[in-house]
C-alpha cells in the first residue's frame, strides 16, 4: 500500500492488481466469507442502529479507507463512479443474503451460532490490528463453517423459504450506508489523503470491532461500537499530519532486503568523485602542514 500497511488489504492485493477489484474484494468480502448472513443470524441487524453500525463496520472499515486512498488513482469523481459500479450490486446481494437468513435459521441452533458469530469478528478484528497476531487465528471462513456445523439441527427442521420484509430492509440499508461510506471517502478524497492517518484509523477500527462481539453475546455495549469508531474517525484526522510526506517515507523506507527502492537505483550509477575531495593533488609524502616545531621533511 502507498500510505497504509492495512493487514487485510494486503493480503487482498496479493490476488488483484487492479484498484477498483481490490475495491470489489473488500468491499464483498464479508458476502463472500459469511460473514454479512453470521451477523444477520446472530440479530446484528434487526434495527436500523444495528444496520448502520454493521454497514459501517463490516462493509466500509479501514480497509475500505485504505483501498481506496492508497491505492485508487484518478479524480474523486473518477472513484465516486467506481465505487457505484462496486457497491449497487453489493446492496443487491446483500438483499438477497437478507432474504435468506430466516431459511436458514430455521436448521440452526442460533444460540450456539452466535457465539461463534461472535468469535468471527473478534478474528476480524485481530486480523485488522495486526498481521502478525492474524497469522495465527483461522479464517473467518473457516470459523462460519465450523459454527454451522457444530449449531445444525436437521432433525425435525422442514427447509421452507421464509422471507422478512424488515428483515431484507435492515440488510439492504446495512449493505447501502458501506457504500454511502466508500463514497464519502472517495468524495472526500484529496482532503483526507493530506490530513488524515490511516493507520490511526485502522487501530480505532480494531477496537469497535472488538466491541462488537461483546454487543452481540447480550451484554450492555448497545451501540458502543459505533461510538467508537465515530471517535476514530475525528482523532485520525490531524491538520498537522502530512500524508504526503507520509507515502514518501514509506516509499524510501528500508526494504527486507536492506535497502530502499531509491538506494538500489543510485547503486547502480557509477560514482563521480568529487572535485573538492582533491583540490590539492600533493604527492603522498609531501605534507603542506604548517607546525611549528615539526621538521620539514615530515
Amino acid at each position: 500500500m502507498s500510505t497504509s500497511q492495512h493487514p487485510v488489504a494486503l493480503s487482498l492485493e496479493r490476488f488483484v492488481s487492479d484498484d477498483a477489484k481490490l475495491l470489489a474484494l473488500v468491499m464483498a468480502l464479508p458476502l463472500v466469507d459469511g460473514v454479512f448472513p453470521a451477523m444477520i443470524l446472530a440479530g446484528a441487524v434487526d434495527d436500523p442502529i444495528g444496520a448502520i453500525q454493521v454497514g459501517l463496520l463490516i462493509f466500509g472499515g479501514s480497509a475500505t479507507v485504505a483501498v481506496i486512498l492508497a491505492e485508487m488513482d484518478g479524480s474523486p469523481r473518477e472513484q465516486a463512479a467506481i465505487v457505484l459500479v462496486v457497491g449497487l450490486p453489493l446492496i443487491a446481494l446483500a438483499a438477497v443474503q437478507a432474504a435468506l437468513a430466516p431459511t436458514i435459521e430455521s436448521v440452526v441452533n442460533i444460540a450456539i451460532f452466535e457465539r461463534f458469530a461472535a468469535l468471527v469478528i473478534a478474528a476480524i478484528a485481530a486480523h485488522t490490528a495486526s498481521a502478525t497476531v492474524g497469522e495465527y487465528i483461522p479464517n473467518p471462513g473457516i470459523i462460519i463453517a465450523l459454527g454451522l456445523l457444530a449449531s445444525l439441527e436437521p432433525s425435525g427442521a422442514e427447509l421452507a423459504f421464509e422471507a422478512d420484509p424488515a428483515l431484507i430492509a435492515n440488510g439492504t440499508l446495512a449493505a447501502g450506508v458501506g457504500v454511502l461510506f466508500a463514497l464519502t471517502v472517495a468524495v472526500a478524497g484529496p482532503y483526507l489523503r493530506t490530513y488524515m492517518d490511516i493507520d490511526r484509523f485502522r487501530f480505532g477500527s480494531a477496537v469497535a470491532l472488538g466491541l462488537l462481539p461483546l454487543s452481540l453475546l447480550g451484554m450492555a455495549f448497545g451501540e458502543a461500537p459505533l461510538a467508537a469508531l465515530l471517535v476514530a474517525a475525528v482523532l485520525s484526522i490531524d491538520p498537522q499530519f502530512d500524508g504526503e510526506a507520509a507515502r514518501e517515507t514509506l516509499e524510501t523506507a528500508p526494504r527486507p532486503d536492506g535497502g530502499s527502492a531509491e538506494d538500489r537505483s543510485n547503486a547502480t550509477e557509477p560514482k563521480v568523485p568529487d572535485s573538492s575531495d582533491s583540490e590539492d593533488d600533493t604527492y603522498p609524502g609531501d605534507d603542506s602542514t604548517d607546525t611549528a616545531g615539526r621538521a620539514p621533511w615530515l
